[in-house]
C-alpha cells in the first residue's frame, strides 16, 4: 500500500494536482471532507454520528474521521495506492493517521506540500469561478472560459464561491498557517516532505509528482 498526501493552503492547487494524478495514476483520491458528505447523504451509522456534529457547527471529531478513513481502506484493501487531499491538518491527526497505515503494515510515503506566495494564492482565489451544474474550476485570467460566465464542459452557469472574496480568504490562509505550520516541520522531520512550486503551471506541478511517484513504485 503506497499512501501520499497533498497539503498546502487554500489556492495551492491540491484539487487540481489531484485530477492530474488520478488520470495517470492508479491511486485513490481520499478527501475527508467528501467523505463525511457521502456518509451524511447515506444515512450511514458514521454519517448520522458526524450530522449531530455538523448541524451544531462543531468540528468533527479526529477519532470519527479517522473510522471513516480505515473503513474506506479496508475497502480497497492493501494493494491499492492512496492520496489524502487536504487530511491530516494537525501534528494529532497526523500521529493517528500514521498508527491507523501501520495496521495496514504501511506508512506515509510522501507529503507533496505546495507552496506559493501569500500574493499568488489570493490572485488565484478571486479569480477562480465554477460551473454550478458539473463543478469544473475555471479562472478569470489563468484558465478563462470560451465564452464568459458560461463553462466549456457543459453550458451551466460560472459563479465566484462566497468565500473567495479577499476578505476572507486573507482570513483562510492565516487559519490554514496557523493549523500546518506545525505539521510541515513534523513530516520534515519525518523525512517524508517534498516542497513543490504551486505557482509554477499545473501540468509542471503534476509532472513532478508523477516522476516522484514513478520512483517510489519502482522497476
Amino acid at each position: 500500500m503506497n499512501t501520499i498526501i497533498l497539503l498546502g493552503a487554500p489556492g495551492a492547487g491540491k484539487g487540481t494536482t489531484a485530477e492530474g494524478i488520478k488520470a495517470k495514476t492508479r491511486y485513490v483520491h481520499i478527501s475527508t471532507g467528501d467523505m463525511l458528505r457521502e456518509a451524511v447523504r447515506n444515512g450511514t451509522p458514521l454519517g448520522r454520528e458526524a450530522k449531530t456534529y455538523m448541524e451544531r457547527g462543531e468540528l468533527v471529531p479526529d477519532d470519527l474521521i479517522l473510522k471513516l478513513v480505515e473503513a474506506r481502506l479496508q475497502e480497497g484493501g492493501r494493494d491499492e495506492s492512496y492520496m489524502f487531499d487536504g487530511f491530516p491538518r494537525t501534528i494529532e491527526q497526523a500521529k493517528l493517521l500514521a498508527q491507523l497505515l501501520a495496521k495496514f503494515h504501511a506508512k506515509v510515503d510522501y507529503v507533496f506540500f505546495l507552496d506559493a506566495a501569500r500574493d499568488v494564492l489570493i490572485d488565484r482565489l478571486t479569480g477562480r469561478r465554477i460551473c454550478r451544474e458539473c463543478g469544473t474550476n475555471y479562472h478569470v485570467r489563468n484558465i478563462p472560459p470560451k465564452r464568459e460566465g458560461v463553462c466549456d464542459a457543459c453550458g451551466g452557469e460560472l459563479y465566484q464561491r462566497p468565500d473567495d472574496t479577499e476578505e476572507t480568504i486573507v482570513n483562510r490562509l492565516n487559519v490554514f498557517r496557523k493549523e500546518t505550520e506545525g505539521l510541515i516541520t513534523f513530516y520534515d522531520e519525518e523525512g517524508v516532505l517534498v516542497r513543490v512550486d504551486s505557482a509554477q503551471h499545473r501540468d509542471k506541478i503534476t509532472a513532478e509528482i508523477l516522476e516522484m511517484l514513478e520512483e517510489l513504485a519502482g522497476p
